[in-house]
């Protein structure tokens, strides 16, 4: 009996909770049926949804963002193409088409057309090779034959003697400060052969020939040829004669060549790796090293 009285208690306090929320649903609604009001759609306030606990909130609406107006500024129109290259690219597609007829069906007729047109071609190439040669003639800086070495045997004889001049006066230049090494060996009939253009080197052009003796043997005309003391290992020479271009200041060496070389050879290089430019070109072959 007891435990009825406390269950029948518990319905009743629970009825008085509830009671004043179902009453303003009540009195919100649209009739004494409790007509559900779409205008307050909260869910405690609604009798016929009930109590839910885990009834999610009604969303929001989003309005959809509003798109940019659509330019109306004109939109830049292309230039026209000039007519040459169009004519250009016409010709050459015809002639592509014509070739591959003829190839794939050579018959006198095919190959005729394509001939004929390809002949048009050469005769407006040579045209153009005709105004362009009369244009190089009358304005120098675009002339071939005046850029570098000439071609004319008269013009490249003056060019080869005033650049051996340049040249000699550039080695001279660098005797104030630089040595050519000359590596050789005792027996080595090259390096007797290439002494004495050595010495005619260093007595027309100003820069100084040091000898190395790889093995320790003299040599006609280097009466004070050093000893190797090593650096023929450390400049990886291999081979003799072997000439070096070396700044004892600096201990910077650049190496010339290995063999027999001609006064013009020796010229020719010594002023190329001495450049900027040439030093630029072979960084890997410019060693630093202590010199006695």
């Amino acid at each position: 009996m007891k435990n009825v009285l406390s269950r029948v208690l518990s319905i009743v306090l629970l009825s008085l909770a509830v009671a004043p929320l179902s009453g303003g649903a009540l009195a919100q609604g649209s009739g004494a049926l409790g007509v559900r009001d779409d205008s307050n759609p909260a869910y405690w306030s609604d009798r016929w949804r009930g109590w839910h606990f885990y009834e999610d909130p009604p969303q929001e609406e989003v309005e959809p963002p509003s798109r940019p107006a659509p330019s109306t500024a004109p939109r830049p129109t292309a230039s026209p193409r000039p007519p040459e290259l169009v004519e250009f690219e016409r010709l050459q597609k015809t002639l592509e088409d014509l070739r591959n007829i003829a190839i794939m069906r050579p018959s006198e007729a095919n190959v005729r057309r394509y001939m004929e047109l390809e002949m048009q071609v050469v005769n407006r190439a040579s045209y153009f090779a005709d105004v362009a040669q009369r244009v190089a003639w009358a304005t120098p800086d675009l002339d071939p034959s005046l850029q570098g070495r000439p071609v004319n045997a008269q013009a490249l004889e003056v060019f080869e003697r005033q650049q051996r001049t340049d040249r000699s006066a550039s080695v001279a230049n660098l005797g104030r400060d630089h040595v050519l090494f000359f590596f050789y060996r005792s027996d080595c009939p090259y390096c007797h052969a290439f002494g004495p253009t050595l010495q005619a080197f260093e007595a027309r052009h100003g820069i100084q020939v040091v000898a190395v003796s790889v093995d320790g043997g003299p040599l006609p005309g280097f009466p004070r040829a050093r000893p190797d003391n090593g650096i023929a290992t450390a400049l990886q020479v291999t081979q003799v004669p072997a000439v070096f271009l070396a700044q004892p200041s600096s201990g910077k060496i650049m190496p010339i060549g290995s063999g027999v070389l001609s006064e013009s050879q020796l010229l020719e290089r010594i002023s190329i790796v001495s450049s900027p430019q040439g030093e630029a070109m072979l960084p890997s072959a410019t060693r630093h090293l202590a010199l006695p």
